[in-house]
């Protein structure tokens, strides 16, 4: 083997060697989790730690799901997230597609505002949302949070589309419009068809703010029947006794909707990383 070939074999293994410990520090304490989760309760801090258990239980699972109003607080994030997601996917498409394709006056003033949006961090809109929020009588609702969580993914999901839209080849559209088509003809059938990569990460991006938000969950929501996920898992938690085998198996349980989302777009979801935002 030369020198040439030497070095391209040791950058090879360097590389698989960086990712292979990328990989490790992400999947173990994954499997930690799924371990203690399956544990019965006094071997949670045995040591040496067991990531594999020898006695398998899960009755975890059914303490969560039997006593912990876990079904209604899944319910109530999956209802919140396919909501915010299906509604933020609609809305910034339809903002995007103007930005990107049609021309009118302040074209882009309007879109540097709302580009803003992205400039501030969410939790400083706390206290602005709340007495927003108080005024249309939308606190302790599941739709306060949904119309948050939409007007809060709206500017960078506007911003991730609109580069995927201007990058649709403009000689079928003008071959559209030739046949007689119109702007929602450009849109349903031309534009969108063609920009599902980007539309995949813009739903995935969405969905995963929805499902895992916690502040304005844990502010916006007093009634008990109508928390989320995030926030009964974190005031499951007590200063006296955690029962970190049902804390655990709620995580999992709540990493469950966000594997399916990814598997469901993960085809379209590498594509989309590498078209959304590129274009001006």
């Amino acid at each position: 083997m030369n020198t040439l070939g030497r070095q391209k074999y040791t950058a090879f293994a360097v590389r698989y060697a960086l990712l292979l410990a990328g990989a490790l520090i992400v999947t173990v304490p994954f499997i930690y989790m799924v371990s203690v989760s399956l544990k019965p309760q006094a071997y949670t801090f045995e040591m040496p730690p067991q990531l594999f258990p020898h006695d398998i239980t899960f009755e975890h699972y059914r303490e969560v799901l039997a006593k912990q109003n876990l079904v209604v607080y899944f319910a109530n994030s999956l209802l919140v997230a396919v909501a915010s997601t299906s509604g933020t996917v609609l809305i910034a498409s339809l903002l995007a597609y103007a930005f990107a394709r049609m021309k009118f006056a302040g074209k882009r003033v309007l879109f540097s505002v709302l580009l803003i949006g992205m400039m501030i961090p969410p939790v400083m809109l706390i206290i602005p949302q709340f007495l927003v929020a108080k005024e249309l009588s939308l606190l302790n609702s599941l739709l306060g949070l949904i119309l948050v969580y939409i007007t809060m993914s709206l500017s960078m999901q506007t911003f991730l589309l609109r580069g995927v839209f201007a990058g649709v080849p403009q000689d079928l559209l003008d071959a559209a419009l030739i046949d007689g088509g119109g702007q929602g003809t450009l849109f349903w059938r031309i534009v969108l068809p063609l920009s599902r990569p980007g539309l995949a990460a813009v739903t995935i991006f969405t969905f995963l703010y929805s499902w895992d938000e916690f502040p304005w969950a844990h502010v916006a929501i007093r009634e008990t029947a109508k928390r989320t996920l995030p926030v009964a898992i974190a005031l499951f938690r007590r200063p006296d006794l955690t029962e970190w085998g049902q804390l655990f198996a709620m995580s999992i349980i709540a990493l469950l909707p966000v594997l399916v989302v990814y598997v469901i777009f993960q085809r379209y979801f590498v594509a989309g990383i590498a078209t959304t935002g590129l274009k001006g």
